[in-house]
């Protein structure tokens, strides 16, 4: 019984939980049923409860948590269906196949709900680049990402990748994907309903290929992680486009009922579920389903995690037309079975009936764990901003030491450029891109409307291992400043929660604590989480990750081409900062200098404050006739900030930016050296860049004026303005940073290849 138990990957305690529910141990099939059905991956055994925290409606939302994706009403007819999933594990048993089956499947999930995909999108996280496993793992996820994404004709528009030895033994691959919704394109759900009604089996034929993939992603990684390769499924993203169009065209002619991708857990999960979810029950004959090699026996099949296949449920009378748009397309459609009255999941091969169980005993009574947990208290404290810039380094003054500084962080693995990243995916194919992975916000036209989509993901790892709670709130906030800094109203979001063990009450605890941080932010911003996914056990040999809450939102703005950018966009334009100083952070500065001990911070983020900037920030990038660019200063403070906007503005423009006229927030009694530190490499969440056209100052600094009236502690200054020089010369009193922009291009373009040689 034990060898049984850990084969099918079942605690003792559920094994007796089973027992208690059949009224008999489990026979057959019902091992391998309920081992797909109650893994982590499928049933969310220890985060359901937790999840119900998530503001997750509002006006827009049409569909939620339960569906392939959720989607929203943009209005004027359009809808966008989206969702971001994890292929973690998978991706460091086989990198390229583990990225790609990622894409594969989060494709999946958009067309299913009837949306054509218009975008792909990823978050990416690393361990060290000095490692001898890293420059594979990067190569074969950036490769499978590509080869998949580039193949099915979807762009791959914008993404995060992230450096940390956290991440050596367990690297995090989530695949976020969009899809439209044209008007008068039907929404369709994977509710099985209409007794009598076939069960249609569609896309590439079933092999062995992932079998027990989903409990191989419930469990963390021991020395022989290796050997849970052939749980890794393989794809063929030309499979993929022709089941796209496929599905798109019966859907549209409405032939079908209800579908669902055979995602984790494969037919299993898809048929019980589909009949969970429709108070129905279903007869499959095993026996039917198209396969590869002839001797798959059934819990093979039932477990099989092959690509591009998905079930349907169909009227009869539909079924030869839904036929010939499969055959068409050279993909197989195979009636294997049927909706019946009575609730139960009927399993046959051939004449004999294998299994005749209640789907509900599997999918609504699957565990649901109150793993333990402590209430949040926020680590890594300082007493004031004083105390938390003497407790950084001790840093001489003078041009070489601040210069030595910024070239450190355009150069580490953090800071430097991802071009080769980018360059990899086809961001411009399908013709809607806007604006692609270059720019920190995509957008994509919506052609019906003649509207922009954008959309940006989210999360600072390094701002977890400060504090969970801050940092998931940042996850929401930083995100949605992006977007309204481009003039995005901020609609809805998706999210992929990545963590270790859960049965480590710290881990736990870092979880409800995120939760509960990006609920508070998401209600007060009125930006629902509409869709997403956990990923837990991302732990090798004792070793979690940093827990790592990734997002994905989404925002509208009227036009295509309006919005101001983040980088410089002309010389003599005046350069002014705007801060609502909440949290003071020493950051990924510190991190870089020092080690991970070294971050600390003063003060808290408050929702409502992200929500008032919010609104500057719209009605800012609304005034066209003034503002030229506006960016959020986001990781390693504000000099590299100001260097990134040089570096990636088109003429290569330079600025001369003088602090001495600004005291923000708690820094009165700082001084030299520290002060600098304190201005220029320290993080304040949040503050913005902001550029006006030459003569405009006076009118922008009456707009915040106004603004102030209503918020209260928003700050600002004028700190000097772009130049034709070549120099990024930024000055407080007696401390100066001065650096050519071509050499600071050339160390931002260079570094990756001093990374990773053999990539470049």
């Amino acid at each position: 019984m034990e060898a049984k138990l850990a084969h099918y990957r079942l605690s003792e305690s559920e094994y007796d939980r089973i027992c208690e529910l059949l009224g008999r141990p489990p026979q057959g099939l019902e091992w391998a049923l309920f081992s797909a059905l109650w893994s982590e991956h499928c049933s969310y055994k220890s985060s359901r409860r937790h999840l119900k925290k998530f503001y997750s409606q509002s006006a827009r939302v049409l569909e939620s948590f339960g569906e392939n994706a959720g989607v929203i009403d943009l209005g004027e007819g359009e809808r966008l269906a989206f969702k971001m999933e994890s292929h973690n594990h998978p991706s460091y048993i086989e990198p390229y196949q583990g990225a790609a089956t990622g894409v594969g499947g989060i494709l999946r999930d958009i067309f299913t709900m009837g949306a054509r995909p218009i975008a792909l999108a990823n978050y990416l996280c690393f361990g060290e680049a000095s490692t001898t496993i890293m420059p594979h793992l990067v190569d074969g996820v950036v490769r499978g990402i590509a080869g998949y994404g580039n193949c099915v004709g979807v762009p791959t528009v914008t993404g995060q990748t992230e450096f940390h030895s956290s991440y050596n033994g367990n690297i995090l691959v989530n695949a976020m994907a969009v899809g439209l919704f044209a008007p008068g394109d039907p929404v369709v759900t994977s509710k099985a309903q209409g007794v009598g009604n076939l069960v249609v089996y569609v896309g590439a034929k079933t092999g062995r290929d992932g079998v027990h993939g989903a409990s191989m992603a419930s469990e963390s990684f021991a020395e022989d992680s290796e050997k849970k390769r052939p749980t890794v499924q393989i794809g063929d993203p030309f499979y993929e486009k022709l089941l796209i169009e496929s599905c798109l065209e019966v859907i549209g002619r409405g032939l079908v009922v209800a579908i669902q991708d055979m995602g984790a857990a494969g037919l299993t999960s898809s048929s019980f579920e589909m009949a969970a979810k429709g108070g129905v029950g279903l007869k499959l004959f095993l026996d039917r389903v198209p396969l590869r090699q002839e001797d798959i026996g059934p819990e093979e099949i039932l477990l099989s995690e092959s690509q591009e296949r998905m079930l349907l449920i169909a009227q009869p009378e539909n079924l030869k037309a839904i036929q010939e748009v499969f055959f068409r397309w050279g993909l197989e459609a195979q009636v294997i079975g049927e909706v019946i009255e009575a609730k139960e999941v009927e399993l046959f091969w051939g004449p004999e009936c294998l299994v005749r169980i209640d789907p509900l005993l599997l999918t609504d009574n699957a565990p649901n764990y109150d793993r333990a947990h402590q209430p949040w208290h926020h680590p890594h404290r300082a007493e004031s901003l004083n105390d938390l810039v003497a407790s950084g380094p001790s840093l001489k003054s003078g041009d070489s030491a601040w210069v030595e500084e910024l070239k450190g962080l355009l150069a580490s693995v953090q800071g430097c450029s991802r071009e080769w990243v980018h360059h990899q995916y086809d961001q411009r194919v399908g013709g809607r891109t806007a604006q692609d992975a270059h720019h920190s916000v995509a957008s994509l036209r919506l052609a019906d409307s003649d509207r922009a989509l954008g959309f940006t993901l989210g999360l600072r790892p390094y701002l977890m291992r400060f504090d969970a709670r801050q940092g998931a709130m940042d996850a929401v906030a930083y995100p949605a400043l992006e977007l309204a800094s481009q003039g995005f109203l901020p609609l809805a979001m998706t999210d992929c929660l990545n963590f270790g063990n859960p049965e480590n009450p710290k881990i736990m605890s870092e979880f409800v604590a995120s939760i509960e941080g990006m609920s508070e932010v998401c209600r007060e911003l009125d930006v629902p989480v509409i869709s997403g996914n956990v990923s837990f056990y991302n732990e090798t040999q004792g070793q979690n990750i940093t827990s790592t809450p990734s997002t994905g939102l989404v925002g509208l703005r009227n036009k295509v081409t309006s919005g101001p950018q983040g980088r410089w966009r002309q010389a003599s334009d005046e350069i002014y900062i705007l801060s609502l100083p909440m949290l003071h952070c020493s950051g990924q500065w510190a991190e870089w200098a020092q080690s991970s001990a070294s971050l600390k911070g003063w003060g808290e983020i408050q929702a409502e404050g992200v929500k008032g900037l919010i609104q500057v920030l719209l009605e800012l990038s609304a005034w066209e006739e003034g503002v030229t660019a506006l960016r959020p200063v986001g990781k390693m403070g504000l000099a590299y900030t100001l260097a990134r906007m040089g570096l990636e503005s088109d003429q290569a423009l330079g600025a001369q930016v003088d602090l001495s006229n600004w005291t923000p927030q708690g820094c009165a009694d700082l001084k030299g050296a520290q002060r600098f530190l304190a201005l220029a490499f320290y993080e304040t969440l949040y503050q913005m860049v902001v550029t006006v056209k030459p003569g405009r100052g006076d009118e922008l600094e009456e707009k915040l004026g106004h603004w102030q009236q209503s918020l209260s502690s928003l700050e600002w200054a004028h700190l000097g303005q772009v130049e034709e020089s070549g120099f990024l010369e930024i000055r407080d009193h007696a401390e100066v940073l001065r650096l050519s922009v071509d050499e600071m291009q050339d160390i931002w373009r260079n570094a990756w290849r001093n990374h990773f040689a053999t990539l470049a």
